[in-house]
């Protein structure tokens, strides 16, 4: 059970975007308490990836706040974002894919020290920065896989690998959009298990259409529709919501 009296991680209030007449945010007001899976929903075109946008810092709010961590990042930069520890994946994933597993973390853990790039075989051999990316590999289940290049992980075990690199970083609240995109069932059931996990060390914001891992996962749910969140409440409540079954969830209710 979350405890809703908790400082939140994430907190956003009154977010506004506009693209002409059309206005992809329309005050929207939510936040991620500790320890806590937040699932957003809502059809395709609600603004869910706006708002995520808007949240990491690759697009500008026109109106409204985000606070991180206890401070006002509204009008930071992704790269401050990230220091402070917002650590997001994405639809389609960055990661080196000729690079094995070890090798992304490496890169994550060497980037948290400042380190450069440039005398990146010796660092290989650094034993502290080694036994610190294959501990982020044991975190999210993937030390058996190290040696493996990213390009031939599955797509969950990829989906691991860049939270693997998330928790390199230091990442204090995850971002994941549509984690289960591209998943079979049975894909889909061992990433839920490990994201189940995963709040326990980061809380997490989950976009995502797969219903059946948002009800198995989620504290709370917020449900966008046409930019505006039209509800916020537990699973049970947000399937009873009759404007939430009219609007969104339907049969899935």
């Amino acid at each position: 059970m979350v405890d809703l009296a908790a400082e939140p991680v994430l907190e956003i209030t009154g977010l506004v975007k506009t693209f002409g007449a059309l206005r992809a945010t329309d005050g929207v007001t939510l936040d991620l308490r500790p320890g806590e899976i937040h699932a957003l929903i809502g059809p395709n075109g609600a603004g869910k990836s706006t708002l995520i946008h808007q949240i990491c810092g690759t697009l500008r709010q026109d109106g409204g706040t985000i606070r991180f961590a206890g401070q006002d990042i509204s009008r930071t930069g992704v790269a401050e974002r990230a220091r402070l520890g917002l650590g997001r994946t994405f639809q389609v994933s960055s990661l080196a894919p000729e690079f094995s597993a070890l090798r992304n973390v490496m890169l994550a853990v060497q980037a948290k020290a400042g380190s450069s790039f440039r005398f990146f075989k010796p660092v290989m051999r650094d034993r502290s920065l080694l036994d610190t990316a294959m501990a982020m590999l044991e975190r999210v289940g993937l030390a058996g896989r190290a040696d493996i290049a990213a390009a031939e992980l599955s797509h969950g075990e990829r989906r691991q690998l860049e939270i693997a690199i998330a928790l390199a970083l230091g990442s204090k609240a995850f971002l994941l959009d549509e984690p289960m995109a591209g998943m079979g069932p049975e894909g889909s059931k061992r990433l839920t298990g490990f994201l189940d996990g995963l709040r326990h060390q980061a809380p997490i914001l989950l976009v995502e259409h797969d219903m059946d891992a948002v009800f198995a996962l989620a504290d709370r749910i917020s449900v966008l529709v046409y930019g505006r969140v039209i509800a916020t409440g537990t699973v049970d409540e947000i399937r009873r919501d009759p404007a939430v079954r009219t609007a969104y969830l339907g049969d899935h209710a």
